[in-house]
């Protein structure tokens, strides 16, 4: 479906099979039981789209599929008036992104992962149209994309971002090699960096994730946000620095917590929120994310946050 999208969402598109929580991770040759297995969507930029449209946000999504039947239900997933797919495109004889995801209670998720058919998206395979529409551009799962890792990205978010609109980088680490060197050149262009701090370790060799956030800020960031787990997040820039704590909900899965977090910053930046209210609308929207094992199930719509958001405030501490 054509929309005019206020979002440009673009990266990864995954099938995610993911267990319902289990007691313990299986030793070599175990079968350990659990309640139930499933396919849903999952990927950055996927899980994004379909929050920013819960949200009532109109998103044009970019990345690419197989041809094979988890590509399908990728694209089956996607379906959604608010969502136009036609940015997305299908690589012959190849699947998907796919992750195959383990839950233990009481854990952070285990991820076996294949990038698929997403290694073939380029930022050239972004519509004309959208560039010159979009308000925001979001670029989720960064370096699972070996053919986006080129100067013409780099051109790509500067001119986006002269123009007026407003670019943000999230990042999936995969494989093991230096990270920085391909990410530096993107600094200056990003109105906002959106790490985990485990991202964050990794990429900048610090341990704290404030330490973290002044790297990323240091070299070129408008603002990072290290998102944290259960410990909360940072907001870093040069007028605001600040820890966000979390709103407490029942933990069943922290699949696509960190996609919901994007999907609320956006909208909530579409809306003009400075950063606390910007910070505590991603962060409701996190928190709705971990109530169920999938990316995208129990995320908050745009009506859902506000009730819950009603007469609650988020607690903040200056850095």
């Amino acid at each position: 479906m054509k929309i005019k999208p206020r979002c440009l969402s673009a990266g990864i598109l995954f099938a995610d099979v993911g267990c319902a929580p289990i007691d313990h991770a299986p030793v070599p040759g175990e079968l350990v039981q659990t309640d139930r297995v499933e396919l849903t969507l999952g990927g950055c930029a996927s899980n994004v789209s379909i929050n920013l449209a819960r949200l009532e946000v109109p998103t044009g999504l970019c990345g690419c599929v197989g041809d094979d039947a988890f590509s399908e239900h990728i694209l089956k997933s996607l379906a959604n008036p608010l969502v136009d797919v036609s940015g997305v495109r299908q690589i012959p004889n190849s699947g998907p992104g796919c992750s195959l995801i383990v839950n233990v209670q009481g854990e952070d998720r285990r991820f076996v992962s294949t990038t698929g058919a997403n290694a073939q998206f380029a930022i050239g395979d972004i519509p004309q149209e959208w560039t010159d529409e979009a308000e925001v551009l979001y670029v989720g799962g960064y370096l699972m994309m070996e053919k986006l890792e080129t100067q013409e990205t780099v051109d790509y978010f500067k001119a986006f971002q002269a123009r007026g609109g407003k670019t943000i980088l999230d990042v999936v680490l995969y494989g093991t090699r230096p990270y920085w060197p391909v990410l530096e050149p993107l600094m200056p262009y990003c109105d906002y960096f959106m790490p985990n701090d485990d991202e964050g370790r990794v990429i900048s060799g610090k341990e704290d994730p404030v330490d973290q956030a002044k790297f990323f800020v240091d070299a070129g960031a408008k603002a990072c946000v290290i998102t944290c787990g259960s410990n909360g997040s940072i907001y870093y820039s040069a007028n605001e620095k600040f820890r966000a704590d979390i709103f407490k909900t029942e933990f069943v899965g922290g699949t696509g917590s960190g996609d919901a977090f994007d999907a609320g910053f956006i909208a909530a930046l579409l809306d003009g929120c400075d950063p606390y209210e910007t910070m505590k609308r991603a962060s409701a929207q996190g928190m709705s994310c971990v109530r169920d094992g999938s990316a995208t199930k129990s995320v908050f719509t745009k009506k859902e946050a506000e009730e819950f958001l009603k007469g609650r405030d988020l607690k903040c501490e200056s850095l």
